[in-house]
C-alpha cells in the first residue's frame, strides 16, 4: 500500500526533493527569496489552469479574477474591519468557488472560444467592480498596509509556507486525478456522452473542476496580498491570466508538475527581459513555439530517440 502511494504521489516527491537544495540556496538571498515567493505564487495559479484546461477542458481567462478576490478579499476584511487573515482565507477560498460554480453550471457546456469570452467579460466585470469600490476596495490607489501573516512574519517563513501550500495543492490533485470524480473528468474531457452513459453528472463534475481551480488561485490571491502587503486594480489583471494560461501550456498543462515548470521557466526568463513590451513579445513566441513544437508543452516531449529505441524493442 505504501509502494502504491508513493508512486501515486511521484510528482509531489519530485517537487518535494528538488525544493529542498533549492530552499538552501535561496534562504539567504533576498532577490532570489521573492522571486522563489512569487514562483510559488504564480504556480498556484498555474495548477489552476492546469486542473480547470488541462484535466477539464474548461479554457478560462478568469484565473486572476478568482485570485484578485481572494487578495481583495483578504485585504477588505484585514484592513477595514480588522479581522484575522486566517478569516480573510475561508473568504479567499469560498466566495471564489460559489462564483465559479455559478458560473460554471451555465457556461461549462460551451465550446472553448466562446467559454473563453464570457470568462473575460467576468474577470473585465470584477475589474470593474474594483477599479470603481471607492474608499471599500481603494478604487485605483489599491490597498495597502495589508499584514503580514501570523505564520509568514519574514520572506523565509513565507517561501516555506508558500511552497508548502504548492505540496499540499499537488498531493491533493494527485489524488483528486486518481479517484473516481478525476477519472468522470478525463472522460468527460473527450466523450461527456460516454461520461453521462457511466454515470456521471457531467455538467456538475465540470463545475466541480472550475470551482477548484477557482479555490487554487484564490489561495494564491491571499498569499499574494499578505506577502506584499498590497494589492492594486492592476496587480492581478487580465494579463495575469494570460501568463498563467501560458505558464501552464508552455509546462504541459495535462502533467501535475507542467504548470510549476512553466511558471519557473517564464518567471526566470522575464527578469532578464527590460520593459514590458519585450515581456509580451517573448510570451507570445514562447506559446508559439510552444504550439508548433511541443503541442504537450515541455513535460510532454518524447526524444525521437527514445521513441525509436522502444518500438525497436
Amino acid at each position: 500500500m505504501i509502494g502504491s502511494l508513493l508512486r501515486r504521489q511521484r510528482s509531489t516527491l519530485v517537487l518535494a526533493t528538488i525544493l529542498v537544495p533549492v530552499s538552501f540556496v535561496v534562504i539567504s538571498r533576498p532577490f532570489w527569496l521573492d522571486n522563489s515567493i512569487l514562483i510559488a505564487i504564480f504556480s498556484l495559479m498555474a495548477l489552476s489552469v492546469g486542473l480547470a484546461y488541462g484535466q477539464a477542458g474548461i479554457l478560462s481567462m478568469a484565473t486572476a479574477a478568482f485570485a484578485s478576490l481572494g487578495a481583495f478579499g483578504t485585504g477588505i476584511l484585514t484592513t477595514r474591519f480588522g479581522l484575522s487573515p486566517w478569516l480573510g482565507l475561508i473568504t479567499a477560498i469560498v466566495v471564489p468557488v460559489l462564483l465559479a460554480y455559478l458560473i460554471a453550471r451555465s457556461l461549462v457546456r460551451l465550446s472553448p472560444l466562446p467559454l473563453s469570452i464570457a470568462t473575460l467579460l467576468i474577470s473585465s466585470l470584477i475589474e470593474l467592480g474594483v477599479r470603481e469600490g471607492g474608499d471599500f476596495t481603494g478604487g485605483y490607489i489599491g490597498l495597502s498596509g495589508i499584514p503580514r501573516l501570523s505564520l509568514a512574519p519574514d520572506a523565509q517563513s513565507m517561501h516555506f509556507l508558500a511552497w508548502g501550500a504548492v505540496l499540499v495543492v499537488m498531493a491533493l490533485y494527485v489524488n483528486l486525478m486518481d479517484s473516481a470524480t478525476g477519472r468522470a473528468v478525463r472522460t468527460a474531457r473527450h466523450d461527456q456522452l460516454r461520461a453521462s452513459a457511466d454515470g456521471a453528472n457531467v455538467p456538475h463534475v465540470l463545475a466541480l473542476m472550475f470551482s477548484l481551480s477557482a479555490a487554487l488561485a484564490g489561495i494564491a490571491g491571499w498569499l499574494y496580498a499578505h506577502h506584499l502587503t498590497f494589492i492594486g486594480p492592476d496587480s492581478l489583471a487580465t494579463h495575469v491570466s494570460i501568463q498563467a494560461l501560458l505558464m501552464a501550456v508552455v509546462g504541459g498543462a495535462q502533467a501535475f508538475l507542467g504548470p510549476i515548470v512553466g511558471a519557473t521557466i517564464l518567471l526566470l526568463v522575464t527578469l532578464y527581459l527590460p520593459a514590458a513590451e519585450t515581456q509580451g513579445m517573448f510570451f507570445g513566441a514562447a506559446l508559439v513555439l510552444t504550439l508548433v513544437l511541443a503541442p504537450s508543452g515541455l513535460l510532454g516531449l518524447r526524444l525521437p530517440s527514445l521513441k525509436r529505441g522502444r518500438n525497436d524493442n
